[in-house]
């Protein structure tokens, strides 16, 4: 449940009666089991809605698949250029790079799909001020504001990471046993958790910092280092990329799990590193919402 308090001018009646209906609000946004299936019901209607706008304009889909298949092109032949007769990029084998690259695109695609139209509206109405409109709907912010918007076009991106990824460890003899295939969907839970956290959390600060839309590219370009096994990094980026900026979790580690070669450590570290994101994103979130001045005050 969201606390929606808000700094307001003192005495001003449309105020007072943002904060009396946001009061209301909250008492419709407990968690039990009825709340839930509204919270499913309403996520189906979002991106039906979302999905029949977006098919009103099917030459994207030509586009996205165009954009796609020059990004795959322009990625494999960059990949291409570390390695020659016989070398390894940071002790990976081609093969093995290529399930890295492969979880980096799907990660891309993902936040194509979900997290950049709806994070990029969360900017939008701060900046606007129909994010009071937001607070006050009986259903809780924070999923509202991640999950209203669906962009398909995201998805052709997705696949050609799924199949870079299978092709990859299909050639790298990666074993499709029920441990290494639960570890690796864990693994990729995990890496997804911590992405859109980062995400939230860097959209959120516009409630502080109104125009924070560039850093969101800067973040997307930091994260293309996720593209590159984290061993193939000097070692003072390794650190940053471990502790700093989570790089490593999103896909070194999901790909050492699906190659079969991920040391436990490792594998519980990023379950925690995407739990305490997640928490921290919930915290951060309601953090935002105290210091939140309503637009129309």
């Amino acid at each position: 449940m969201d606390p929606i308090e808000r700094q307001s001018h003192a005495g001003e009646p449309h105020s007072a009666r943002v904060r009396s209906l946001a009061a209301s609000a909250t008492t419709a946004k407990s968690f039990g089991h009825q709340p839930i299936r509204r919270h499913w019901r309403s996520l189906g209607r979002f991106w039906s809605t979302a999905l029949a706008g977006e098919m009103e304009y099917q030459a994207n889909l030509l586009i996205e698949l165009l954009a796609v298949g020059g990004n795959l092109a322009g990625s494999l032949f960059t990949l291409s250029l570390f390695f020659g007769h016989g070398q390894l990029l940071g002790g990976w084998s081609w093969n093995e790079a290529l399930v890295v690259l492969g979880l980096h695109t799907l990660l891309d695609g993902f936040a194509g799909t979900l997290l950049r139209p709806n994070l990029g509206n969360l900017v939008k109405q701060v900046q606007s001020g129909t994010l009071d409109f937001v607070l006050l709907k009986p259903i809780d912010s924070q999923f509202w504001l991640s999950l209203r918007s669906f962009s398909p076009w995201g998805l052709p991106e997705m696949a050609v990471g799924l199949v870079l990824v299978l092709v990859g460890a299909s050639r790298s003899g990666a074993r499709a046993d029920g441990v290494t295939v639960a570890t690796a969907l864990l693994m990729l839970a995990s890496g997804l958790a911590i992405l859109y956290s980062l995400w939230f959390v860097l959209a959120a600060t516009s409630i502080w910092f109104v125009k924070v839309w560039n850093a969101t590219e800067v973040l997307r370009s930091v994260l293309a280092a996720g593209r590159y096994p984290l061993s193939a990094y000097p070692p003072a980026l390794r650190l940053v990329f471990t502790t700093v900026l989570p790089v490593a979790f999103l896909t070194t580690v999901p790909a050492q799990a699906i190659l079969g070669i991920a040391q436990p450590r490792w594998l519980v570290a990023s379950v925690v590193v995407a739990l305490v994101s997640l928490v921290g994103c919930r915290a951060f979130w309601r953090l935002a919402l105290r210091h939140y001045t309503s637009a129309s005050s």
